[in-house]
């Protein structure tokens, strides 16, 4: 994706997960203590800690005692504050998984990564897994992952989920689907 995609046209509304994105990333710059609750949040025992800036967003309708409708924003608000991105990114998860290693996606390591969160079967689990995932792309990669397309991912997590990942770390372009491309 590239990034002139990333911010919508002026006469194209946002999308929910569009606003949410830049929300956080307002809120995170203006707002160091809620940054700090949100990279605390990353810890599933605080996780509560996101709540409150959860809560607050009505237009996205999140229910705080639903896991599935919940931890994918948790997860990328708190990537946002641990990586204290000032943009969405343009790098999608797969790639950013092998630009992490010198070989890239002939690394062992990348491939091991991957082929886990491929593994995953339930939501709550390749979040977990996706954490300190985030927090190497953060630390190797040295630019933003499409927090967007994230998050949609996370939201609707599921087969077509994982495809996406896989052909975008062995090098093919994950299509846009429909769904994606309306929001």
């Amino acid at each position: 994706m590239q990034e002139a995609q990333a911010t919508p046209p002026p006469n194209k509304p946002q999308s929910s997960d569009e606003k949410f994105v830049d929300t956080v990333i307002a809120h995170c710059l203006k707002d160091k203590g809620l940054a700090a609750r949100l990279r605390r949040a990353d810890n599933p025992a605080m996780e509560y800690q996101s709540w409150e800036l959860l809560g607050s967003l009505s237009y996205l309708g999140i229910d705080l005692e639903v896991d599935y409708k919940r931890i994918p924003y948790v997860t990328v608000a708190s990537a946002i504050a641990k990586a204290k991105a000032e943009r969405n990114g343009t790098l999608s998860l797969g790639r950013a998984i092998a630009a992490c290693y010198e070989d890239g996606r002939d690394s062992a390591q990348a491939k091991a990564r991957l082929r886990r969160l491929l593994a995953s079967s339930e939501l709550a689990e390749v979040c977990r897994l996706l954490r300190p995932v985030l927090t190497l792309i953060d630390s190797k990669v040295g630019q933003p992952v499409d927090y967007i397309r994230l998050l949609r991912q996370l939201r609707f997590f599921g087969h077509r989920t994982k495809a996406q990942w896989a052909q975008e770390f062995y090098g093919q372009s994950a299509p846009v689907d429909k769904q994606e491309a309306a929001t």
